[in-house]
Order: structure tokens, then C-alpha cells, then sequence
């Protein structure tokens, strides 16, 4: 997966020249999504803005309203690299993670409140690219990521302390992980961090590649790590909720959880279709989703992932304590059934959006079946019953071409389309019932490609959205 995220950034380079855990509840506007938020987590940035997905549990909703139906023109930031992780501290000051052309290597942008613009900037290493993606702003505003290769733990602080009182980012705290990764797999190189997530403990939790999970106590620099299925593989994002980490790999779906004496448990293990082969759309040969924490009485008690059946992919939502299975419910329409997205979650509530057929540039995770397929597009809403068992509530044709978010505030789900003439536009959509409520122009051509990256909602209501070249800025109308 490292390599085909790699390759992916290169092509386009030649293509372009423990805590209160009690639920934060919010009254849903008409026709909103019902059901309380992720509980508190005292280590973690502020709710929405804190990790790519908006929060330790990857529920993809914030608690901020978005520019809305009559926002300001779109404004593009140009930062020569592609940008798909922007996120805020409590400071406000936007923090863009991106992946440079040249090396393919993150580099951290500090951006001006106001302008938009870079004001300071730190290059990391290249190693891990999803090492680099997957980030997360701690409740000091440190970044937590992944210095490539070195394959550390780090935390990037930004402040005034450069010349003549200049913004700058510093990395505050280093925490070597290569010793620990040598001992289990035998080599320098042979194995990397894919993501970190924020522990309810205090603790930076963490996923390699070849499917170890771990965590760094950041007080003492202890690391525990431990394998999971030889042989599986993680490709995406792992997700945190009470009670522990959830962690999807290229097979299956585990809660890993700490034991009284430091060490590291497999709560539970849920195999899940892995289907034939990669589908067009998808990144890699098993589930695409990020976990998602979600539920009607505390915002975490299930988590929900897709699979990679075929002819068609399924929901699946299940205890978050037990990993019992309470639903499995089919997704699009046969043969064009797929996503590389994490879904939302919000109460009873998921919505999916299809990633089928999206041209993503070469370098995927081996060869596809088909080899190749058009735009399938696909939104939807699944819920799940009172008594278990899960029902489709609607879907839609929409052609996604980023991650979804929900607003709380405002009761409506944001994401950006595409059309056949490469039209990239900041979609509003009902989550009663999946009509499109208005549409903006964002770009168009390759060079505005959204390439399913995630938008980011200030407290301010201006949207970030992450593109190929830098990032794109919808700012609400001044009052």
C-alpha cells in the first residue's frame, strides 16, 4: 500500500510537469441526522477538525455549519503537492498535510488565519505516505504523524519563535518506534506506520503495514506492539473510541485493547468478504473504510466498516464492545458496488458514498477487476433498527469525488461532485432523503481533482477541500 500510494503521488508529478466518556448530545436541525457525538476525549484537538476524519472515531461529522447554499466563490490555494489532511487546534491557525511531487515525501504548511497562505512550513521525511496522511492534532495543537524514514513518532508544535517573531513549526517530541519494528519483523525496512490515532488513555496508538498495532505512552516513551493475523495487511486509518482501537485490515476487522499490565489484547476479530480481487475505484484488495464509531445512546457503543463482496459490497455494523455482528446490508447495485471511503456515522444513521470506477492515477494495489469501469457514482443512507437488522432509507445516483462529511449545525451532508467533463462542484445534501440541495463550482480539469480526499469545516464555516495541487476555500457570505 505504501508503494501504491507512492506511485500514485509520482504519477500525478509526471501528469502535472482515561476521560469523561459521557456523549456530547446536539439538538439535529429538521430533517438532520439524530444522535450524540463522539464522547470526550481529554488527549484529542477540538471535535471536527481534529483528525481527517473529525474526531479519534472517524465518525466524519462535525459540530460546525458549513459556508452554505450562497457562499463566496471558490478560492484556490496552490501548494504544488497533494493536500489531503487540513486540520485546526484550538488556535484556529489551519494546518495542511501534504504530499510533495519531487519526493513524494509530507510536508507540514502552518496556513494564515485570514489569507489561507503557507506561513511557516517543515518537510519531513519520506517512508510511509499514509504515515504522513493519517495525522492528528493532540490537545496541546501539536501535529502527531509519522517521520518517514526514521519511522518515528513525532510532534510538531508551531509558535512564534522564529526570526523577528515569525511563525515556525518545530518537531517538540521524538518517539523512535525502528527498534521495536526490527525486533518483530527482523529488519530496518521491513515493516511501516500507516496511521496514528489518539487513545482515550493518553496513549498514541498505532498501525503498521504488515498488520501490527501499538501504542506509544507519551509520557515514558514505552512502546507495546503487537502482530495481529500474519500475512493481513492495513491500508487505511485506524479509529479510536472507550474501548480501545478499532483496526481494519485487508481480512478483517479487530478491536485491540490494553491489558492491566501494559501489554496489548485482541478484544475481538471479525472476518469479513474479501471479495475476488481489487475493484476499480478501491486502493487496495479488501475493505476501504476507516472504522466508524457511532451509536444512539453514547456516540461509540458500534462500529461500522464496508467490505469488498462482490457483485455487491456490504455494510457492516457491529457491537463495538463484543464485535457481534447487528447487521450486514448490501450497498449499490450489483457490479458497481465499491468504496475507498470511510462512512459517516451519527446515531442510528450511515451514509456511504461509492467510489466505484474512479480514475485514481496508476499505482493502485495490483491489477483491478475490471480492469477499468466508468464512474458508477452512489450515495446512501443505511439505518439500523431498535431491535437489530439494518434497512436501506435512500439512495442516490451522486457522483462523490470526496469524503462526506456531516454538519450537526446545519443538518446536511457535504461533499464535492464530478461529472463527465471533469467539473468538480461543493455538493449540499439532505440526509432525510438525499436530494442534492444546492451546487458551487469548485474547478475544473486536472488540476482541481478533489481525488476523494477529505474537506475540512472551520469554526468560521469556511470549507477547506483538499485537491491535487493544494487545497480549494468556500467561505460563507460576510454578514
Amino acid at each position: 500500500m505504501r508503494r501504491a500510494r507512492r506511485a500514485l503521488v509520482g504519477v500525478l508529478a509526471s501528469a502535472l510537469g482515561i476521560t469523561a466518556w459521557a456523549a456530547t448530545s446536539q439538538a439535529a436541525p429538521s430533517g438532520g441526522l439524530v444522535g450524540p457525538s463522539m464522547p470526550a476525549n481529554r488527549w484529542v484537538g477540538p471535535d471536527g477538525t481534529s483528525s481527517m476524519h473529525g474526531d479519534a472515531g472517524a465518525s466524519d461529522a462535525t459540530p460546525f455549519a458549513g459556508p452554505g447554499a450562497d457562499a463566496q466563490p471558490a478560492a484556490s490555494v496552490f501548494l504544488g503537492s497533494v493536500c489531503p489532511t487540513i486540520l485546526a487546534g484550538r488556535d484556529r491557525m489551519p494546518l495542511a498535510m501534504c504530499t510533495e511531487y519531487l519526493d513524494r515525501a509530507p510536508t507540514v504548511n502552518l496556513l494564515d488565519r485570514t489569507t489561507l497562505r503557507p506561513v511557516a512550513r517543515l518537510h519531513l521525511s519520506a517512508g510511509s505516505l499514509l504515515g504522513g496522511v493519517y495525522a492528528y492534532l493532540d490537545s496541546a495543537d501539536r501535529l502527531v504523524t509519522v517521520d518517514g524514514a526514521s519511522g518515528d513518532v513525532v510532534r510538531i508544535a508551531h509558535d512564534r519563535g522564529g526570526p523577528a517573531g515569525t511563525w515556525r513549526l518545530r518537531i517538540a517530541d521524538r518517539f523512535p518506534l525502528g527498534a521495536a519494528l526490527r525486533r518483530a519483523c527482523g529488519g530496518q525496512a521491513c515493516d511501516a506506520v500507516v496511521s496514528v490515532s489518539p487513545g482515550y488513555d493518553g496513549r498514541i496508538w498505532f498501525a503498521t503495514e504488515k498488520a501490527r498495532v501499538g501504542y506509544v505512552e507519551p509520557r515514558t516513551g514505552r512502546i507495546a506492539l503487537r502482530q495481529l493475523r500474519i500475512g493481513e495487511k492495513v491500508a487505511n486509518s485506524i479509529a479510536n473510541g472507550p474501548q480501545g482501537a478499532a483496526v481494519t485490515t485487508d481480512r478483517a476487522l479487530y478491536l485491540v485493547s490494553p491489558t492491566t499490565n501494559g501489554g496489548l489484547r485482541v478484544a475481538w476479530r471479525r472476518a469479513y468478504a474479501r471479495g475476488p480481487a481489487r475493484k476499480p475505484g478501491k486502493l487496495s484488495h479488501g475493505s476501504g473504510a476507516t472504522p466508524t464509531f457511532f451509536g444512539p445512546r453514547r456516540g461509540a457503543e458500534w462500529v461500522a466498516i464496508t467490505d469488498n463482496a462482490a457483485p455487491r459490497e456490504n455494510l457492516l455494523v457491529l457491537e463495538a464492545a463484543s464485535g457481534r455482528l447487528l447487521c450486514r446490508q448490501p450497498l449499490f447495485r450489483a457490479g458497481a458496488s465499491g468504496t475507498e471511503n470511510s462512512p459517516i456515522g451519527v446515531g442510528r444513521s450511515v451514509i456511504v458514498a461509492s467510489t466505484y470506477g474512479y480514475p485514481y492515477p496508476a499505482g493502485a494495489d495490483g491489477p483491478s477487476q475490471p480492469a477499468s469501469a466508468p464512474i458508477a457514482g452512489g450515495l446512501t443512507r443505511v439505518d439500523v433498527a431498535p431491535g437489530g437488522g439494518c434497512r436501506t432509507r435512500w439512495t442516490t445516483g451522486l457522483k462523490s469525488s470526496a469524503v462526506p462529511r456531516y454538519s450537526r449545525a446545519e443538518g446536511v451532508v457535504y461533499t464535492v461532485t464530478r461529472d463527465g467533463a471533469q467539473r468538480y462542484a461543493l455538493a449540499r445534501v439532505s440526509p432525510a432523503d438525499g436530494r442534492l440541495l444546492s451546487s458551487q463550482p469548485l474547478g475544473q480539469g486536472p488540476l482541481a481533482d478533489t481525488l476523494q480526499l477529505v474537506g475540512t469545516i472551520l469554526p468560521d464555516r469556511t470549507l477547506l477541500q483538499g485537491t491535487v495541487t493544494g487545497f480549494v476555500a468556500v467561505r460563507p457570505q460576510a454578514d
